[in-house]
């Protein structure tokens, strides 16, 4: 087990005026812990994210669970990132139960579609579950183990928030081409400005530039945009993916530092585009001005989603899929009964959850799935596109109105992967498909149902609600 354990060092943050106790001070602690699966042995370790029965060769670069714990005399939040394609609900509250002594614990995944199956789609076949389910205790464990390692290092920090944006950086597959371009990180100092203690860097791409022919392990090209970081800065990084629907990936090509055009599918390619990244990082941490991260607060709203997937379903029937399913109540905010053979036709639902974090003048928004970037800005259509299964649906409330600051970070894959969430007056699963497609566009296929997007929506409005009320 290879474990990396970097400070938090020392600065003071004195708040007054912003809900903080007169000179409370902000603390904050990182760590970093190896979650690579073992390839050599009996068990093949199924790749996620692209097709089925794609088995690991080798490792080219470790996958880690990277820790950031934050204390404020009064609450102590773990923030969490794995480079994996997306642990489940299940999971995360598994590692909670284990931190009982936190006040909340976010683990999100990057999505990275070069490790571990940790949802079971990827195995053998259709019928085959892809999980290693011993691994996955493994990792349940280590970030237990990360979180602690973070936490015994607590230390003062004062911090500063930066954005930076690039809508070269990113490739949408799917009409209509909406992105969110815009890196935005919190860089944390000691007392010497000039000496970081940590950074954390939200973007908004898929983790998928090695591609489908690819059989090594690796954290694609979050593991170069990382090390880049970490070597300029020489501090840890905690990484999050954002709003990756839509579908957010690599352009197709790109130039290295040198002018040569590089392909996806390849690592020079994957470590080039990290590496852009990373100097996108640089642009918004070098014009970052100081914020106020105390009070810590977090309003964290559980929900219900229905799965009206068909692919889904048949999965957790045939035991590809172990997630507890529930009887759809007709009601995001309230669970039916659990699902038994009696009820099976019945609408079926899982349990999950959205949060806010609220950390004196910065929002976070925790979404357990993949979000389209129009739900972050509100850019939709003028008019519903002809074809569309649900023209006259209620246009979702998007972030950047919803979160009350305007400096904000969205945190993708938060505490569950639901997969696509769609705005449901963009859904185009029934024919004739809009903008003219013969058979529909990517998306529907990995999102649990159209009313996916209007429920995390309002969840998050609720939250916010709740932190204005308590206010």
């Amino acid at each position: 087990m290879r474990i990396g354990i970097v400070l938090g060092l020392v600065g003071l943050w004195a708040m007054a005026g912003n809900g903080a106790e007169p000179g409370a001070v902000l603390r904050a602690g990182w760590a970093e812990i190896d979650i690579t699966p073992v390839v050599e042995g009996e068990r093949p370790v199924y790749l996620a994210g692209f097709g089925m029965n794609r088995k690991a060769r080798g490792v080219h670069d470790p996958l880690m669970a990277r820790a950031m714990v934050l204390d404020d005399g009064r609450k102590r939040l773990a923030i969490v990132s794995v480079d994996l394609v997306g642990l489940q609900y299940p999971t995360v509250r598994a590692i909670r139960e284990q931190l009982r002594e936190l006040t909340y614990v976010l683990v999100a995944s990057t999505h990275n579609h070069q490790g571990p199956d940790v949802i079971g789609i990827w195995g053998r076949g259709p019928l085959h579950r892809g999980v290693d389910d011993a691994y996955l205790a493994q990792v349940v464990e280590k970030v237990v183990m990360c979180v602690r390692r973070a936490a015994e290092h607590l230390a003062p920090v004062q911090s500063r928030y930066g954005t930076a944006r690039d809508d070269a950086l990113l490739h949408d597959t799917r009409l209509p081409l909406v992105k969110d371009g815009v890196l935005r990180v919190v860089r944390f100092d000691e007392m010497d400005p000039s000496r970081p203690a940590g950074l954390l860097v939200q973007w908004n791409c898929h983790p998928e530039s090695l591609g489908r022919e690819n059989r090594l392990i690796t954290a694609d090209f979050p593991w170069a945009t990382v090390a880049a970081l970490s070597r300029r800065y020489g501090c840890p990084v905690v990484y999050f993916s954002g709003a990756l629907g839509g579908l957010m990936t690599n352009p197709p090509t790109i130039r290295d530092e040198q002018g040569l055009e590089l392909s996806e599918g390849t690592f020079e390619y994957a470590r080039a585009y990290g590496e852009k990244v990373a100097q996108l990082a640089q642009q918004a941490i070098d014009q970052a001005q100081p914020i106020t991260l105390v009070p810590l607060e977090v309003f964290a709203q559980p929900i219900t989603v229905p799965v009206d997937n068909a692919l889904y379903r048949i999965a957790r029937t045939v035991g590809v899929l172990q997630r507890e399913a529930l009887v759809w109540s007709g009601d995001w905010q309230q669970p039916g009964p659990p699902m038994t053979v009696e009820t099976s036709d019945r609408r079926s639902a899982v349990k999950s959850e959205v949060a806010y974090l609220r950390l004196g003048e910065l929002d976070i928004a925790c979404i357990p799935g993949e979000l389209y970037p129009e739900l972050v800005y509100g850019d939709y259509p003028m008019q519903p596109e002809a074809g569309v299964d649900f023209p006259d649906a209620p246009l979702e409330p998007p972030v950047a109105q919803i979160l009350p600051q305007r400096r904000w970070l969205l945190v993708g894959l938060a505490n569950d992967e639901l997969g696509y969430i769609i705005p449901k007056r963009q859904w185009d699963k029934a024919p004739p498909y809009a903008y003219g497609k013969e058979n529909g566009q990517y998306g529907e296929i990995n999102s649990c149902g159209p009313d996916i997007a209007p429920i995390v929506m309002a969840a998050l409005k609720a939250c916010v609600a709740q932190a204005a009320a308590d206010r």
